[in-house]
């Protein structure tokens, strides 16, 4: 499945577009602008499996890091800080990494 079979590509690349200088990642407004926030349970969980890209169940650190390459192979690398910060507003239960479940609460919470 491709991002875009469940967000418009033009939505995708606005809203990676917003956010392509370095330490500008801010996920609320990008969850909003690329039409994530709109969507029900069912599209936000098809979304986290797309950028659960080792199929885990969860999105760890290393995978967060290319959060923007998941909607768009155009998007950049997010910073450490960047990632971090992720992390940090994802992470609810103190595991270290985001199962699909933090990561719906994540998206309504933008």
């Amino acid at each position: 499945m491709a991002m875009t079979d469940v967000l418009s590509a033009e939505d995708i690349k606005k809203a990676v577009g917003a956010f392509s200088a370095a330490e500008s990642f801010n996920y609320k407004k990008f969850f909003e602008m690329v039409g994530l926030k709109k969507k029900g349970p069912e599209d936000v969980k098809k979304v986290f499996h797309i950028l659960d890209k080792d199929q885990s169940g969860f999105i760890e650190e290393d995978e967060l890091k290319f959060v923007l390459k998941g909607f768009t192979p155009e998007g950049r690398d997010l910073s450490d800080k960047e990632t971090k910060a992720l992390l940090a507003a994802g992470d609810k239960d103190g595991d270290g990494k985001i199962g699909a479940d933090e990561f719906a609460t994540l998206v309504a919470e933008s």
